[in-house]
């Protein structure tokens, strides 16, 4: 015996209410969440230094660096292009000057990795008071 012969059977369907309302609360937190920087539109503005003229010292070790590369050492050209040849140039200079301080005198337009190598090399002898100068306006 069929008692239920009038009603029909509804169709089974998922509600998306609920579903959209929980993305939209995750989209929220996201937006609210989330910083945003722009790196390609960083300007940088570098200060300038104003002291007083320090007299050359004869116990600093002066290293140059150009802008095409090329490095001389208390103003005397030197044929290094890589650290190791950095390093036993500045193991002959720097004899037994360990504790005199090293002062990289770079070009506005030298690389960055031009500078990286005198500094490796330097770490690597031992000398590890360095510094840099600046043009004095």
């Amino acid at each position: 015996m069929n008692f239920q012969k009038g009603k029909k059977s509804d169709d089974l369907e998922i509600n998306f209410i609920p579903l959209i309302d929980v993305l939209l609360v995750i989209i929220i937190f996201l937006v609210v969440s989330t910083t945003f920087a722009r790196f390609s539109q960083l300007k940088i503005n570098l200060p300038i230094a104003e002291a007083n003229m320090v007299d050359k010292n004869p116990e600093h070790i002066n290293v140059t660096v150009s802008k095409d590369g090329q490095y001389a050492i208390n103003e005397k050209p030197i044929n290094a292009s890589t650290v190791a040849e950095l390093i036993i140039k500045l193991k002959e200079i720097s004899a037994n000057k360990i504790d005199s301080p090293l002062v990289i005198n770079a070009d506005a337009l030298a690389s960055h990795q031009s500078v990286i190598n005198v500094m490796e090399a330097s770490r690597q002898v031992g000398l590890t008071k360095i510094t840099f100068s600046t043009k004095i306006n």
